[in-house]
């Protein structure tokens, strides 16, 4: 083989989740649901939460098909009770917790500032933001008594920059930021990670339920690949994360969004 090349068909997927036990917040769809059946495939034991319990149960029969122990947990990550029942569960079915992916997330509203809805702002920040923080709160505990862990926050391009009509969405993505450094730099020297994802617009119900066709032809312009990401591509980042091959990643910002930040 000629120098400076390599074989792709020899390279081995090798980042697995044998035997770990996986919580990921909004399983129900989307990039959740996305992680949740990858992270399966690699051999681990899943809890899946969301508030669609219909949603969470069909892909919790998803999830028993590829790993039998995986359970699902209605649970809002606003409230901080439901964060805590979550981790409760996990302890008392699986008795650790390896990785958490804090996802769940909704969109809010598209208005500026001073039109932007009081109950709006309060879901966005409560679900966003607040949610993240809920969410470690109670994971990090559960992590520290095995000896450390990996989480992965999904965070936007958004995390970084702004855009117009938006004001909940933004403020609640840099905060995702913000909290995963204080996370990596208060707990990295007891063994665990916190990274934080910035994907670009994602293909997934959150887009289609709150944007016409029209509306996404507009996003997909917005990203110098020309298209809109996959719910899989940033599963795929989430695992890398979550694996030992990353061991020296920590409180980083990993963007997966088409080239949109370059610009």
């Amino acid at each position: 083989m000629p120098a400076g090349r390599c074989s792709v068909s020899r390279m081995k997927h090798t980042n697995t989740m044998k035997d770990k036990i996986v919580l990921i917040t909004g399983g129900a769809s989307g990039i959740g649901k996305a992680t949740a059946l990858l992270f399966a495939r690699q051999g681990a034991k899943i809890c899946i939460s969301d508030v669609d319990d219909r949603g969470g149960e069909e892909a919790l029969s998803e999830l028993r098909k590829i790993s039998p122990e995986s359970i699902f947990v209605h649970a809002d990550t606003s409230n901080h009770a439901d964060s805590e029942k979550t981790i409760r569960k996990i302890r008392e079915t699986f008795g650790r917790l390896d990785v958490a992916v804090n996802n769940a997330g909704v969109g809010g509203d598209q208005n500026p500032i001073a039109e932007y809805s009081i109950e709006k702002w309060e879901q966005v920040i409560g679900i966003n933001l607040s949610g993240v923080f809920y969410g470690m709160k109670y994971q990090l505990p559960l992590m520290l008594e095995n000896g450390g862990g990996a989480i992965v926050n999904i965070g936007s391009i958004l995390s970084t920059v702004g855009t117009s009509g938006a004001a909940g969405y933004v403020a609640a993505k840099h905060g995702v930021l913000g909290l995963t450094r204080t996370c990596a730099l208060e707990y990295a020297s007891k063994g665990i990670k916190c990274n934080a994802i910035g994907p670009g617009y994602i293909k997934t119900p959150l887009i289609d339920e709150n944007m016409t066709e029209e509306q996404q032809e507009e996003l997909v312009k917005l990203h110098p690949e020309g298209r809109l990401g996959k719910p899989e591509e940033v599963a795929e980042l989430a695992l890398w994360l979550a694996g030992d091959q990353s061991r020296f990643a920590n409180g980083a910002y990993y963007p997966i969004d088409g080239g949109y930040l370059a610009q």
